[in-house]
């Protein structure tokens, strides 16, 4: 399956009045702590893929995101399943893989015809939009989707962000490191 997905900087207030109006529905809040792990054989970071431990509320999901598939958003192919949090956390360091880091993030998630938007609050980082289209082939044509959704919010193309909140928050915290050693 391809997740294609573009994500950008918003104000959650002004965004959550727009979806409202356009017919989106609430499907809930979500408390996210994502535990990134790298491999022993190759650098996820230079690869561009990703590992992780997602735990919401009790249940761990293990997921797997390949490279990127295009420039401008964030399409790539990916892998899920339901796990047993701490023994695959156990099992991945028994195997050599390292934990990368952790992003933890509050998440309310609409549904609008065939998309799923997420609204992230992300610790220090800030809010962002997610939104998301899952499917087989036309990634194109989804891609197009979504910016078209995306401009009837304000947002355009050129907001798109392609770093991963991972890379944001290990980016922010050497620029505190920094900081601290300044002061």
């Amino acid at each position: 399956m391809i997740e294609i997905e573009v994500k950008a900087r918003a104000e959650h207030q002004q965004v959550k009045e727009l979806l409202t109006g356009m017919g989106a529905v609430l499907i809930g809040v979500q408390h996210h702590c994502d535990t990134y792990f790298n491999a022993p054989h190759r650098d996820f970071g230079e690869t561009d893929e990703a590992l992780r431990i997602r735990s919401v509320d009790g249940r761990s999901v293990m997921t797997y995101k390949g490279k990127k598939l295009d420039t401008v958003s964030k399409t790539r192919e990916e892998f899920e399943t339901e796990i047993d949090g701490g023994n695959t956390r156990s099992i991945l360091l028994a195997l050599g893989f390292y934990e990368a880091g952790v992003v933890k993030k509050t998440r309310e998630v609409f549904r609008y015809e065939n998309m799923t938007i997420c609204l992230d609050n992300v610790g220090s980082l800030g809010e962002f939009i997610e939104v998301e289209i899952t499917a087989e082939s036309d990634v194109e044509i989804h891609t197009k989707d979504i910016f078209l959704f995306l401009a009837k919010l304000g947002i355009g193309e050129e907001d798109s962000i392609r770093t991963s909140y991972l890379e944001m928050v290990l980016l922010n915290n050497i620029s505190e490191q920094c900081e601290e050693k300044k002061g």
